[in-house]
């Protein structure tokens, strides 16, 4: 009897894909670079039985449609915008995701980019290697301080808490706002609620990390941007949906507010060309918040793991549409 055949977009940790090979045919687009052709993916799925996806694949109606066989879809990924939701239910397609195994590592990334933006330092790494600097000068680079500054974070699910827990040992006054009060938060971490203008106004930094839904689309925008500091610095880790990316280049660029640090975009990859990138006060990464070789190797095993359980009829370890089970 043939096996089920498996797809897999992109390159995962050689683990993970022997989880799968042991059990399952498996075609795999080997590329750590670029995202898999639309014609690849659509010819592929034709005999699949499961899909091994992440967020750079739209897998959408015309996916599902291409796949008459189709019994699971899991991506290696906390966030499934990239997927439709409603189809898969509607088709009784179980969706499975990653949630808790990289929160740590993606707030590391989130506290990280807060550091490199408030302290200048790709511009101090440019500066030094490109032979501009001659002596030591008061004012050479000067950045905002992080220590004991107020910190406002939008979206406190498990993310959203590693990094208060981060801003709690630098002694950081923290605020958050969240579609509902969290306890245990403020209890543990002296976290204060605020009501999202409110937070705006009064933090030194605003971190974003909400998840992407139609409610959080451009979140944050003109309006919002207009009720933060001038010198306050703007960190997005969430998904690049929820900014008015327009408006945030016009609040940096006229000095609105000080600094943006950004590991996501509205569409990526962000173009070289893209207005954000032509200003020194903002510092980019390339959506690698859960890349650590461990965070990444645990993700694509958890996957793995959803694939086969989805494949023998069994609940994923996490599924997103668990409305399908009632069926």
């Amino acid at each position: 009897m043939r096996k089920a055949k498996v797809v897999v977009t992109r390159n995962i940790p050689r683990r993970a894909l022997e989880m799968l090979q042991e059990r399952t045919e498996v075609f795999v687009w080997e590329s750590d670079e670029e995202i898999i052709p639309r014609d690849v993916l659509l010819r592929e799925v034709r005999d699949a039985a499961a899909i091994f996806t992440n967020v750079a694949d739209q897998i959408d109606r015309e996916v599902f449609d291409a796949a008459p066989h189709l019994r699971v879809v899991a991506t290696m990924a906390v966030g499934f915008d990239n997927i439709d939701i409603a189809e898969a239910t509607r088709r009784g397609i179980p969706v499975g995701h990653t949630p808790g195994v990289l929160s740590e590592t993606t707030a590391d990334l989130t506290f990280s980019l807060l550091m490199a933006t408030a302290r200048r330092i790709p511009e101090a790494d440019r500066y030094v290697r490109e032979g501009r600097w001659k002596s030591w000068s008061p004012m050479l680079l000067t950045g905002q301080d992080i220590y004991g500054a107020t910190i406002g974070i939008i979206g406190m699910g498990r993310i959203g808490e590693a990094v208060a827990r981060r801003a709690k040992g630098f002694d950081m006054n923290i605020l958050y706002h969240n579609r509902s009060r969290k306890p245990e938060a403020e209890e543990a971490l002296g976290a204060q609620y605020r009501p999202l203008d409110e937070l705006l106004a009064e933090s030194d930094y605003v971190v974003l990390m909400a998840p992407a839904t139609k409610e959080t689309n451009k979140l944050i925008g003109e309006r919002e941007l207009s009720l933060m500091k001038p010198d306050a610095i703007f960190i997005n880790a969430s998904r690049g949906t929820n900014v008015d990316e327009a408006a945030l280049y016009q609040a940096l660029k006229r000095k609105q507010i000080w600094a943006a640090g950004l590991d996501v975009f509205e569409t990526e990859p962000i173009g070289a060309d893209h207005p954000l990138l032509t200003l020194d006060n903002v510092v980019v990464a390339p959506h690698i918040g859960s890349a650590s070789i461990a965070t990444r190797t645990r993700m694509a095993q958890m996957t793995a793991e959803n694939i086969l359980r989805g494949l023998a009829g069994e609940k994923l370890l996490h599924t997103v549409n668990a409305v399908v089970y009632e069926k």
